[in-house]
């Protein structure tokens, strides 16, 4: 599979992974991905799909910065997705 091809079916799996049914989640992560995904690096976008691990509760709770993810990479992820959003 050529690598830009591979790149977008990572970007479209990860896009179905931001999708969580949690309408709070769903607009913080979605425009984020959409947005920001092809900028990051592999160790970002590792991070964010560890990030994207956390049960909803936990991962709106990082969002809306009322808790930091004791990895710092995945806290600069966070931190990320929360200046894109303006939170």
């Amino acid at each position: 599979m050529p690598e830009a091809e591979a790149g977008q079916v990572d970007r479209a799996r990860v896009l179905w992974q931001c999708r969580r049914g949690m309408l709070e989640l769903d607009l913080l992560l979605l425009p984020f991905v959409e947005q920001h995904y092809d900028q990051l690096s592999d160790r970002e976008k590792t991070s964010l799909l560890t990030l994207l691990a956390y049960p909803d509760q936990q991962l709106l709770a990082f969002l809306m910065g009322h808790g930091v993810p004791h990895d710092k990479d995945v806290a600069h992820v966070a931190e990320q997705i929360r200046t894109s959003a303006g939170t």
